[in-house]
């Protein structure tokens, strides 16, 4: 669940937030501009090794992974594996691979805790598949923190907004 805003928040603007902000936005674009490539490798050197991608129900969104079923809950090595299934041909919803136009939008940093910060932002996705498009609609909650002075995800929610996935299938693609 999205953190409730204050009026003391956002905190006011200095360079160094806003600089912050810049770079988060910057590495949420590049990984939507990387999905809807297709670059599937490339999407995961946005990620540090211990990362987690989870995705939960349309039913539950504030679903615990660790004791509540959801669609997604991958490690870095689960997601290694996801990508490697979607390149291959065993991933027959997605081969070939669907079209994808996502939008980010709504980017705030809500906390910066030491080395992590953590961020909110809206999604749309519009996914293309044999003569058809279904648009999935959410949010991402994240978390990121430097790696050899690069700013990787070590934590992503993707939460979808639907109440069900009967009209779109199942969710094959990375959300």
């Amino acid at each position: 669940m999205a953190p409730e805003l204050t009026p003391s928040f956002p905190p006011p603007a200095t360079v160094e937030s806003l600089l912050l902000q810049y770079e988060v936005e910057q590495l949420l674009y590049r990984e939507a501009r990387i999905l809807d490539d297709w670059n599937l490798d490339a999407w995961l050197t946005l990620y540090t090794a211990d990362a987690r991608y989870i995705v939960p129900t349309t039913d539950l969104p504030d679903a615990n992974p660790d004791t509540d079923l959801v669609f997604i809950d991958d490690d870095y090595q689960r997601m290694a594996g996801r990508v490697g299934r979607l390149k291959s041909r065993h991933a027959h919803r997605e081969y070939p691979a669907s079209r994808t136009r996502r939008f980010i939008s709504n980017v705030m940093v809500t906390d910066v805790d030491g080395n992590e910060i953590s961020a909110t932002a809206s999604v749309a996705v519009w996914r293309f598949r044999a003569g058809e498009s279904a648009p999935y609609v959410g949010y991402y909650d994240v978390r990121m923190r430097r790696v050899a002075g690069q700013l990787k995800l070590c934590y992503k929610r993707a939460v979808l907004d639907q109440e069900a996935l009967s009209d779109h299938g199942a969710l094959s693609i990375i959300f």
